[in-house]
């Protein structure tokens, strides 16, 4: 069986995130076809957990990072991930296809022995340059540039591209490179949550240290009283690690911030409806198909849904006053939250047993 290297910029085995969600679904498809390996950044390099080949993950350091970020002509996020330990272990390894996670994964390997030889594989998991130009000030902006300089020339070192949006693929294409696919995945089903017994609380999900997540949260901060307005008994919970570089904000009425929730699968069977207002990024998308795995209602924009309006039939509402009636109206409507729920149980369950997933990751690595 040919072998796949995955290189993650997270240790698997130790932590946990929307992106290595996705990365550990991947490489479960993937294994119907490769035997799959995984070189990856760790705070733990020591531990022999699973195999793995471990690099040390080291804090960083700004100065010199963006000393190096200037001589490498480069941009800062490409050149922070362009590590000489995983460039030693990307040599060290006996692959058929090495599959980057992130873009910037593409720099070490482009750097290795096996560059030109071996076909690499890019998964571009979310659009660096956008989240960098919307969220990271005035750095973010100058820096996008490069970032998007970077991302093309990984992308055009590659053998293939994977997206998980289909705009990003096409705008792949359109920029001459053939092999970019939109990797259209969705979650295998999880036990359906009882909308039907639910009380009336929406939930936000999302670690805020991720400032698209922190973003979305201040944002439904200032939208909640127009949509709790009138309606006994409304709430709604943040579940997800704070953003502990931000200036704490009072809370309106009916918000609990709970931060980590001990039994999430308990907790999402007493939600209405997930809620999400993100304005910038795109890619994963774990909690939108994290709620489709469960049946739970989904409120969100077009950022937050994406590409999976085709897929699941998720409405993005690009619209204020659109995401405060549609949970009103869920919020007040127990019987229609309960159908939304049935009918996106229905269609996320129909498509892993059809396989499409598996048949979307396939084609995508079959082109390496």
């Amino acid at each position: 069986m040919k072998k796949a290297t995955f290189l993650l910029a997270k240790d698997p085995s130790h932590e946990s995130t929307g992106d290595l969600t996705m990365a550990k679904l991947v490489m479960d498809m993937a294994r119907s076809s490769f035997d799959v390996r995984v070189i990856c950044l760790s705070a733990t390099p020591e531990s022999t957990k699973d195999g793995h080949r471990r690099v040390a993950k080291r804090e960083v350091d700004l100065a010199g990072l963006a000393l190096r970020s200037v001589k490498a002509r480069r941009s800062l996020v490409h050149t922070r991930f362009d590590l000489d330990g995983l460039v030693d272990a990307i040599n060290e390894s006996e692959s058929d296809v090495f599959v980057a996670d992130h873009t910037y994964l593409g720099e070490p390997f482009l750097r290795s022995d096996k560059a030109g030889t071996v076909p690499l594989a890019v998964n571009t998991v979310v659009s660096e340059t956008l989240v960098w130009g919307a969220t990271r000030g005035i750095v973010g902006k100058l820096d996008s540039r490069r970032i998007l300089r970077d991302e093309l020339r990984v992308a055009r070192g590659a053998y293939t591209v994977g997206t998980y949006d289909e705009e990003e693929a096409e705008f792949y294409r359109n920029a001459g490179i053939s092999r970019a696919h939109w990797l259209d995945l969705t979650l295998p089903p999880k036990k359906q949550v009882d909308v039907a017994g639910s009380s009336r609380r929406l939930v936000f999900l999302g670690d805020r240290q991720w400032p698209p997540n922190q973003e979305a949260f201040e944002i439904l901060l200032q939208w909640w009283p127009d949509i709790a307005r009138g309606i006994d008994g409304a709430e709604l919970c943040i579940v997800g690690s704070p953003d502990t570089s931000a200036k704490q904000r009072d809370l309106p009425d009916g918000v609990r911030d709970l931060g980590f929730v001990d039994d999430l699968d308990a907790f999402l069977d007493s939600c209405r409806a997930l809620v999400a207002p993100i304005m910038t990024g795109g890619g994963v998308r774990v909690k939108i198909l994290d709620a489709a795995s469960r049946g739970l209602p989904v409120v969100g924009t077009p950022a937050a849904v994406g590409s999976l309006e085709a897929v699941l039939g998720v409405s993005g509402l690009p619209e204020r006053a659109e995401i405060v009636s549609a949970c009103r109206e869920l919020l007040l409507d127990r019987d229609k939250a309960t159908a939304i729920g049935d009918a996106l149980f229905q269609t996320n369950s129909s498509r892993w047993f059809d396989r499409k997933p598996h048949t979307s990751v396939a084609e995508w690595l079959a082109a390496s």
